[in-house]
């Protein structure tokens, strides 16, 4: 297996070989076969080991069984405790899942600190098709069914090409030993009852049962590469980024399998509510479908994704003589002799119309201004609707104010009563960056 897991190391990680890295060790058979395998190919690593104080007198031996490991492997072990079931209790979460999230937090921190750019774990090939059945089991796309990567830009698995039955080989050859977690004999947990009972009666089905599945597993990862591909494709040619704001036309997602595709153009963004979003396209102008990180909104002919942030209700002051600000938005005011080109993100104003301090805030709603170049005052909502001003750039929308009034609505109109005339002495020039 030595030779085997070399060549596998040449092959599909040579980073490996250039730099140091950390290895996640719980003690078990896997990650302690892992860590020797390592160790024999000559590879720079550090040792990682959670203590997750759930099994009393048995995670004070792994730990101290990980820490003599590291030692006799000549490496640095990095050791941490988890107070797991007071996570447990303020998350509510499951301990499994406590598990994950307190491990891979913690090995990011190290890894940080540390300057190590790649965690390194124990997962193979049996592990890789539990999760398969699991997800199976659960209901899934391609994206379930692919297994575990075999590498990210942080993470490498360099036992996914070995089974169980080589570790355990290997280890009883080379007179390995390693701590028996009592838990993982089991059943009563899913992933437990599929390795302990599924499986097995899996593998003679077929001698050759997990190359099979191996093969399986690639094809599976191909097509998803091609899915992928077309996603990547298809979002160049319908996502229009337009500052915080991405455009997309719904008569370019008319296409065939829509729940299918929709999917794949949203999964990222957090949205998992498939039927809201189909229903989307066809709803009026305003309807939105959110995530915890993104919302939609319709738009006319368009679906406006935006990530979600926490809104600014925050009023600003401009002093007078401050040359500049630069939040919520830059801006910077200067006195000129006469006005210059009239653009949409630069403002001329009579001094002696201002009363400061200037206020800049978001718009609300029973606001007006008298538009210029309009007779009249005209309400900002008929205004955004008759601009037609989509819904996400009018919650985004900022005003210049002076005593209560508005003087204008940012990057778009000015308001008549501020305007440089003929009697004008001072001119202020206001320029949005």
């Amino acid at each position: 297996m030595l030779n085997a897991f070399k060549k596998h190391i040449d092959d599909q990680f040579p980073m490996l070989r250039e730099q140091r890295f950390l290895l996640a060790c719980s003690g078990g058979l896997d990650s302690v076969v892992l860590a020797y395998l390592c160790a024999a190919s000559n590879l720079d690593f550090a040792i990682a080991h959670c203590n997750f104080q759930l099994r009393g007198e048995d995670s004070e031996g792994d730990e101290k069984f990980v820490n003599n490991l590291a030692h006799s492997l000549n490496k640095k072990c990095y050791i941490t405790h988890f107070n797991t079931n007071d996570y447990i209790k303020k998350h509510k979460v499951s301990m499994q899942m406590a598990a994950r999230e307190l491990r891979y937090t913690w090995f990011s921190v190290i890894m940080a600190k540390k300057e190590l750019k790649i965690l390194v774990t124990a997962h193979h090939v049996d592990d890789a098709l539990e999760t398969f059945l699991i997800n199976l089991s659960r209901g899934t796309g391609i994206d379930g069914l692919t297994g575990i990567p075999a590498r990210t830009s942080t993470l490498a698995r360099p036992l996914l090409a070995f089974s169980r039955e080589d570790i355990i080989a290997y280890a009883k050859s080379h007179r390995i030993e390693w701590r028996e977690d009592s838990s993982n004999s089991e059943t009563k947990y899913l992933r437990n009852k599929i390795r302990h009972e599924i499986v097995p009666a899996l593998k003679e089905l077929h001698p050759t049962f997990l190359e099979n599945f191996k093969q399986t597993l690639s094809h599976l990862a191909d097509t998803a590469a091609l899915v992928e591909n077309y996603v990547a494709h298809l979002k160049a040619n319908i996502f229009k980024k337009e500052g915080r704001i991405t455009m997309i036309n719904i008569e370019k997602l008319q296409l065939h399998p829509q729940k299918a595709i929709l999917y794949s153009l949203f999964k990222d963004y957090g949205f998992t509510a498939w039927d809201d979003i189909a229903h989307l396209l066809t709803a009026s102008s305003g309807k939105e479908v959110r995530s915890h990180t993104h919302r939609l909104v319709k738009d006319r002919e368009n679906l406006m994704l935006e990530r979600l942030d926490s809104p600014d209700y925050s009023v600003y002051e401009i002093q007078e003589g401050q040359g500049e600000i630069q939040q919520p938005i830059p801006l910077k005011i200067e006195g000129v002799p006469s006005m210059g080109e009239l653009v949409e993100d630069v403002l001329y104003l009579d001094q002696e119309t201002l009363k400061y301090p200037l206020l800049v805030r978001k718009w609300e709603k029973g606001d007006y201004f008298y538009p210029l170049g309009m007779k009249g005052k005209k309400k900002l909502s008929k205004y955004f609707k008759d601009e037609k001003v989509d819904v996400i750039s009018k919650e985004n929308q900022w005003l210049l104010c002076s005593d209560g009034a508005i003087v204008w609505v940012m990057g778009r109109r000015a308001d008549d009563r501020f305007k440089v005339t003929d009697k004008t002495n001072k001119i202020i020039k206001i320029e949005l960056n």
